[in-house]
């Protein structure tokens, strides 16, 4: 990415925010909750906090709504020192918001508050007012596609990357009910791939993004709703790469990540052992320590150990953009545990 130096922002992130109501209730049922903790969310604001953190320029393009909701995260944004002047108010909709309870070590529910949602709102002209040629690295999220003008704002975000020589970044970020036949996640996904160079995603967000098989397509909404979409996930991944992304970034969890190449390639890179206190949120960490890597020129194996390193960190946290590590404290981290 060398022909990039002279580009303002290392990195653009577009998509959702929230504020996030974390259960400080922590192991107890949903129900029994007396209290919550505010932090702000949203995977590509998240990762942005994240890039910033470890040393990078970063900026967003989410929409907010005129209220004390999008004040809350504009305000935390700036005292982070990611760029906000291309994330919009949007007059008559409103900020989004997520509850989320934490029952370690593999229960966190979560509900999502997005009706009437400000940043489905963002436009083609939103687009064109942000920095996407003056970026290194344009990234956004599956919940995207999942509603109009979105949908079509952040296709054509990516397509005006591809033509500047900037990197496209896609997190699959698969939400099911956010959309209105989760079978569509995988239609839409299909259609901007050509216009990305790295997508990241879990086992089963890859496998919703390639669920075209007839035999699969007669699941149920919420068979498929429930995320644990079966399947040959080394089939969809090729099918993936063959439909024009030149990795795979596969988050196996505490295994780490397999970054999947083009040409059949695959690269593990081990995860960090930790003691998991709410797994919310390292998913982005992961994103923003390997786009961090990336964007300085690293190895695929280098770059997902940091995103590795940077998720473990999360995952002993209560929140997410809140606790997302420094350059210095994932460096650290990483050299306690015998280095990259």
């Amino acid at each position: 990415m060398s022909n990039l130096h002279s580009r303002t922002y290392d990195s653009l992130h577009m998509g959702r925010s929230s504020i996030d109501l974390y259960s400080n209730d922590v192991g107890a049922p949903f129900e029994q909750i007396t209290s919550f903790a505010a932090y702000v969310g949203g995977s590509p604001t998240n990762i942005s906090v994240g890039g910033r953190r470890l040393g990078l320029k970063t900026a967003v393009v989410t929409g907010l709504g005129v209220d004390p909701v999008g004040d809350f995260i504009h305000a935390f944004l700036v005292k982070e020192g990611v760029e906000t002047k291309f994330s919009p108010r949007k007059p008559g909709h409103r900020t989004s918001a997520v509850v989320l309870g934490i029952e370690p070590p593999d229960k966190f529910p979560l509900v999502y508050y997005r009706e009437n949602c400000a940043d489905i709102q963002l436009s083609i002209d939103d687009v064109l007012a942000a920095p996407v040629a003056d970026s290194k690295v344009f990234q956004f999220a599956g919940t995207n596609l999942s509603k109009e003008p979105s949908r079509s704002a952040t296709m054509f975000g990516a397509e005006v990357a591809r033509q500047s020589g900037t990197s496209v970044v896609f997190d699959l970020d698969f939400r099911p009910d956010q959309w209105h036949d989760p079978r569509a996640f995988g239609v839409v996904c299909r259609s901007v791939l050509h216009s990305v160079d790295v997508v990241i995603g879990t086992h089963d967000e890859i496998n919703a993004a390639m669920l075209k098989d007839p035999a699969q397509m007669t699941l149920t909404h919420s068979q498929i709703s429930d995320a644990k979409v079966s399947g040959d996930v080394k089939s969809a991944i090729d099918t993936l790469l063959s439909l024009g992304p030149k990795a795979v970034i596969q988050k196996v969890g505490a295994l780490g990540a397999r970054v999947h190449l083009a040409d059949g390639a695959v690269i593990e890179a081990p995860g960090f052992p930790v003691e998991i206190y709410n797994i919310l949120g390292a998913g982005d960490a992961f994103g923003a320590g390997f786009l961090y890597g990336y964007i300085n020129g690293w190895d695929w194996y280098k770059s997902a150990r940091l995103g590795n390193a940077c998720g473990a960190i999360v995952v002993t946290k209560h929140g997410c953009a809140n606790f997302m590590p420094t350059y210095d404290e994932v460096m650290a981290f990483v050299e306690s545990r015998g280095g990259f």
